[in-house]
């Protein structure tokens, strides 16, 4: 592809205009502030951690003084030392707090042309709004004012100067300003962390083509999707946009979009799961560079509207970057870094900590990813045990697993520990989250409630995509039918075979040719069955008392 073109609906194309830098080293080391005379008691005397502990308790206030700014580290924490540091705002969380409240402390620039009165329409959230002195500029459209501001700023990453283009969802008045931005700085990929949806409220406007329409316009691009690949908690688009189509300037070019699927507003998702998005998106993104003609642009970032949720992917990203490159974080000098660039980026104290806790867990777990081709060399690797701690790699890692877990709260597991609902548990220690639980839908009568011990369990491809529950009590099987019917699942799995006659382990489906009722509304129909030598499996139909309809399910048992 040749250089850069003439921007859509532009007058003139100004890319060789170079953005303003604000790339310097990558730490600076503060000179100790003066001790300012106060009639109060000193606190130089007493030990940090003694301080420490008396921030987190509340015993003094949360202020920059007596020592304990020292924590907040002055420059990058090497690899090696981040786990320990990690360790010590664990064991005191006001440090997050600390690093959050000093970094938001920065010097605040103009923002004229945000706020403009003719630009307000503009921007989905009067407080994520960009600076003018790194806003993205787009080239001037004749004769309409203000056609050269879109809600947009230039972001550094530790590496690179204008890494990061932040931006917000595009709207219905600025779809077409967005991809004019696209196409003018030549971006090297779409990052999106939004829903188009979050429960009631529309976060962003859906930009491109569904799947049942071939194309759509703005302004002079044409956007069509080319390719999709979903996984669980995010899709790759594979975006054609082709300029001034069907005249002799037409040009045509391909732009990847990672949308991330599964961030609601105001919460962190699994890190894992960024990880693993974050990894696909520079493997893909360095792969595409080299296929194309000339040097590419920035990365559009995006959310809802270009604030916390890009923020933390900011961070991360450009963290691990320094990580690869010089072997070290610098979590609390990139978000001082993140505020000087644009307001709200890193909205509050629980992203800043996710954004630690993600890159702690990459360096605890490593780059777990294999080729299939692998696959057998890495099970003869993983069986061999370590001579120093007597555990081989499958252990290790187990191990690791479990210390990583988060612990789940009884106030986390809410609806299980009810009164009405403790009896439907095998075991009170093993309660589902009222996040993460299938909530019963079928009405049964008054003194049946919305609870059943499982949990969702999301596939590769799809979220959400298993149900993990334990088989039922003698006064449980209707509600375990009932979960199979209101979420209309199409199999059953039972992986275990309990003795016959089991008074702990009641059978929950009809073993012979007859119809059996569970509950006060399903009956279960047996339709055909077939048993081999490891598994047997049976054909049954759910019916609803109440209700018309009815749902074929399949059953597979161990034999």
């Amino acid at each position: 592809m040749s250089g850069r073109s003439k921007a859509p609906g532009g007058t003139s194309s100004q890319h060789s205009r170079k953005h303003r830098s604000r790339s310097s080293s990558r730490y600076v080391e503060e000179k100790p502030k003066k001790k300012k005379a106060t009639s109060s008691v000193s606190l130089v005397s007493i030990p940090n951690t003694i301080k420490l502990s008396m921030l987190n308790s509340g015993l003094i206030p949360l202020v920059e003084n007596g020592g304990v700014i020292s924590t907040i580290p002055t420059k990058p924490i090497p690899t090696s030392n981040y786990v320990k540091h990690c360790d010590q705002r664990r064991k005191f969380p006001v440090l997050y707090k600390l690093e959050f409240q000093t970094a938001c402390k920065v010097e605040t620039h103009s923002c004229r042309h945000a706020t403009k009165n003719a630009n307000k329409e503009k921007n989905q959230n009067q407080k994520c709004i960009p600076y003018d002195y790194n806003r993205v500029v787009l080239d001037s459209i004749e004769d309409i004012p203000d056609s050269d501001y879109i809600n947009a700023s230039y972001v550094d990453s530790l590496l690179m100067p204008n890494a990061y283009i932040v931006t917000q969802g595009p709207t219905e008045v600025t779809v077409n300003d967005f991809w004019r931005m696209v196409w003018q700085e030549n971006a090297s990929c779409i990052v999106m962390l939004t829903k188009t949806f979050d429960f009631i409220k529309v976060m962003c406007m859906q930009y491109w083509p569904s799947a049942k329409v071939k194309n759509e316009t703005y302004g002079n691009l044409t956007i069509s999707v080319e390719h999709e690949e979903e996984l669980a908690n995010f899709h790759i688009r594979t975006i054609c946009i082709v300029l001034k189509e069907g005249s002799p300037e037409e040009e045509h070019r391909k732009i990847l979009q990672f949308h991330y699927t599964e961030w609601p507003c105001h919460t962190c998702p699994f890190s894992n799961a960024i990880l693993e998005f974050r990894r696909r998106m520079r493997a893909v993104v360095g792969t595409y560079r080299t296929q194309q003609h000339g040097p590419l642009g920035p990365i559009v970032v995006h959310c809802n509207d270009g604030g916390g949720r890009s923020g933390v992917f900011l961070s991360i990203d450009a963290n691990m970057e320094l990580m690869e490159e010089e072997d070290s974080f610098d979590v609390y000098g990139y978000l001082k870094m993140l505020r000087q660039s644009r307001k709200g980026l890193i909205e509050t104290v629980e992203q800043y900590k996710f954004v630690y806790d993600t890159l702690e867990e990459f360096v605890l777990c490593g780059v777990t990813w294999f080729p299939v081709r692998d696959l057998s060399q890495r099970l003869k690797q993983k069986s061999m045990k370590n001579p120093i701690t007597k555990m081989n790699e499958y252990q290790r890692e187990y191990q690791q697993i479990c210390k990583m877990t988060p612990r789940f709260t009884i106030g986390d597991c809410a609806g299980g520990h009810r009164t009405g609902n403790r009896e439907k548990n095998r075991d009170v220690l093993i309660v589902p989250p009222d996040n993460f639980r299938p909530y019963l839908t079928s009405f049964q009568g008054n003194s049946f409630t919305d609870y059943i011990n499982a949990v969702f369990v999301d596939g590769y491809t799809k979220p959400r995509e298993y149900i993990v529950t334990e088989w039922p009590l003698k006064h449980t099987p209707g509600d375990f039918w009932s979960l199979v019917y209101d979420y209309e699942c199409s199999a059953v799995v039972v992986l275990c075979v309990p003795p016959k006659d089991s008074q702990q382990y009641p059978p929950f489906w009809p073993e012979g040719r007859h119809s059996k009722k569970y509950g006060p509304v399903f009956t279960i129909d047996h339709i055909s069955h077939n048993h081999y030598s490891n598994i047997k499996t049976w054909l049954f139909r759910i019916n609803k008392k109440v209700s018309d309809f009815f749902l074929d399910v399949l059953l597979l048992v161990p034999s």
